[in-house]
């Protein structure tokens, strides 16, 4: 798997990336159940119709992004970094950015990454590789359904 493919993975499967904005889906799916719990025993349960409101809306979609929609990565890597422990700055470092997703942040992985971004200078670690690497993830983030703060995309 790629470098890129791990990171958009870690940030996609991020359980802030999971968290809808709305709690009425959840409120309707926890409150679904007491319908058909309400059945006699021994007699013939109550059907509710099909396109009866709130329950119509899949209930998955509260345990994972929608197909398609944008995920905002700024909470999922602000929520990355308070978990991580460690003082880490996302918004201005790839190493940082990698570290907060838990992943390698080493040499030798930012030169994979470089290569599969098509950064041509001198692959040395040096800051300007660095920073060419931070600009490119998060532009590649946006191009691939990633919300990305649009200060950081310029």
């Amino acid at each position: 798997m790629s470098i890129f493919s791990k990171i958009k993975n870690a940030i996609w499967g991020h359980p802030a990336a999971a968290a809808t904005p709305s709690t009425s889906t959840t409120g309707a799916a926890a409150a679904e159940p007491s319908v058909t719990s309400a059945a006699p025993v021994g007699g013939t349960a109550p059907v509710a119709p099909a396109t009866s409101g709130a329950s119509a809306a899949p209930v998955p979609a509260a345990s994972s992004p929608a197909a398609g929609q944008p995920i905002d990565i700024a909470p999922v890597l602000d929520a990355a970094v308070k978990n991580s422990g460690q003082k880490l700055d996302w918004k201005h470092s790839i190493v940082d950015l990698m570290k907060a997703l838990g992943m390698d942040a080493s040499l030798a992985e930012r030169k994979e990454l470089a290569e599969e971004l098509g950064y041509t200078g001198e692959k040395n670690g040096s800051a300007e590789m660095n920073t060419w690497l931070h600009k490119a993830l998060l532009k590649k983030l946006s191009e691939n359904g990633g919300k990305v703060p649009a200060d950081l995309l310029d």
